[in-house]
């Protein structure tokens, strides 16, 4: 978050009276404000002893805005509920509630829930429907982007984008659908079933799950099987009878989309297969898994160093470090940019190691040999490039595995041989 900015706001909420009746009213028009404005994904309001705790979360990290008096707690925590049409006298419960701001063209959804200090409260902050529309506004690699192209004009098979909480994996989905409307001139039966629908597509016939009356994603998604749909977009697969659903859509004629929560490409087959998915299902219904990260790029300010330690074990030529300077806020960080594998299942030796259920160090490893290049050899690639440093990888990566407990910090290159797959 920008230094100045940060200020502003600290002295914006101190010149308010927490004594005044408009005090929470002025105080949540001025954070919400701010979080648009410093590009903030999440806002945290977080009871402590001693008050709110106010964080904006700007470029996937945590920043330390402010704290709200203990007295005016229960107000501001009211004034989030009721723009977001939640009860205010439910403090024992958790609850989910939207905000739409007149005149903005950003939405935002509130969750509370009951700790011990009092109602924790985050606001996720969906960004502009004018942000990051196509898929040449997302950064994809010049190896990745034409391959994803081609599979969209398939008419049968599943893309999943695989990656963690806010790796931005919906943006990607929506670009997609985008990109099926527009070349094809609307001319094929687009649907979506979502929980939430965070932004209206034109041309998507979108949907939200209901659970008061039985919607949830596996039903609706059975249900809108009966629309005589071409192209199918399901928010998340969380659980295996939505992942049913959705991969027997993706054998019956239908193109599918949709998000899934994994650490890798190959885990995401892996834990298709562990929610219990047939083998032969996965590996006949997969067009491709589209794994994603966001990492932050480097400021202008950011100095390169010959220090060796400065490498933290990445097999790099080059390493940049962060400085910090007034344009970055003393962060060192501007922005961020997407990291990303892509994997196709149903090729040769990758397709019988998927039938034989192997483990995902098997997996990975034949996608290399095809020469699927992984997250780790892009993070590497980055980081010689200047776009950002080692320390920003292993925040986003980490240091291991994770699956075989082998240190994946070393990262060597596959050069795929004549005929092989060059992702």
């Amino acid at each position: 978050m920008p230094q100045p900015m940060m200020v502003r706001l600290c002295e914006e909420l101190a010149g308010l009276d927490p004594a005044a009746p408009d005090y929470a009213t002025l105080g949540i028009e001025a954070v919400l404000a701010a979080a648009r404005t410093a590009g903030a994904s999440d806002i945290h309001f977080q009871p402590t002893g001693n008050g709110l705790e106010l964080k904006f979360r700007v470029d996937g990290v945590l920043v330390p805005v402010a704290v709200f008096p203990a007295r005016v707690v229960g107000n501001v925590t009211a004034r989030l509920k009721v723009l977001s049409g939640l009860l205010t006298y439910h403090t024992d419960r958790p609850q989910e509630g939207r905000i739409r701001l007149p005149r903005e063209d950003v939405e935002m959804r509130v969750c509370t829930f009951p700790t011990l200090g009092g109602e924790r409260t985050v606001v996720r902050l969906f960004g502009s429907a004018q942000r990051y529309q196509h898929l040449d506004d997302l950064g994809l690699p010049d190896d990745v982007l034409p391959f994803l192209r081609r599979l969209l004009s398939e008419t049968s098979g599943a893309i999943l984008v695989s990656g963690p909480a806010g790796s931005g994996k919906t943006t990607t989905v929506y670009a997609c659908m985008r990109e099926i409307g527009h070349r094809d001139r609307h001319t094929r039966s687009l649907v979506s079933i979502e929980d939430p629908i965070e932004v209206a597509v034109e041309g998507v016939a979108q949907a939200q799950v209901n659970p008061a009356v039985g919607l949830d994603l596996a039903a609706g998604l059975r249900f809108l099987m009966r629309q005589d749909p071409e192209v199918i977009m399901v928010g998340e697969i969380r659980d295996r009878p939505t992942a049913e659903a959705a991969l027997q859509a993706s054998l019956t004629g239908h193109l599918l989309l949709s998000t899934f929560h994994a650490g890798s490409a190959a885990e995401t087959v892996s834990r298709l297969l562990d929610m219990g998915i047939e083998p032969y299902v996965a590996r006949s219904g997969l067009l491709a898994i589209l794994h994603q990260r966001l990492l932050r790029r480097l400021c202008s300010c950011a100095q390169v160093t010959d220090d060796p330690d400065a490498r933290l074990g990445l097999a790099v030529k080059r390493v940049s470090v962060p400085r910090g300077c007034e344009k970055c806020g003393g962060t060192g960080y501007q922005g961020r940019f997407l990291l990303v594998e892509m994997l196709a299942p149903g090729r040769g030796e990758l397709s019988r190691a998927i039938l034989a259920r192997s483990e995902t160090p098997v997996i990975e490893k034949l996608a290399a040999e095809l020469g699927m290049a992984s997250r780790w050899q892009r993070a590497c690639r980055a980081v010689d490039e200047g776009l950002t440093s080692p320390a920003e990888v292993h925040r986003v990566l980490g240091f291991f595995d994770g699956q075989a407990g082998k240190d994946r910090t070393v990262c060597t290159p596959h050069v795929p041989r004549e005929g092989e797959w060059s992702l």
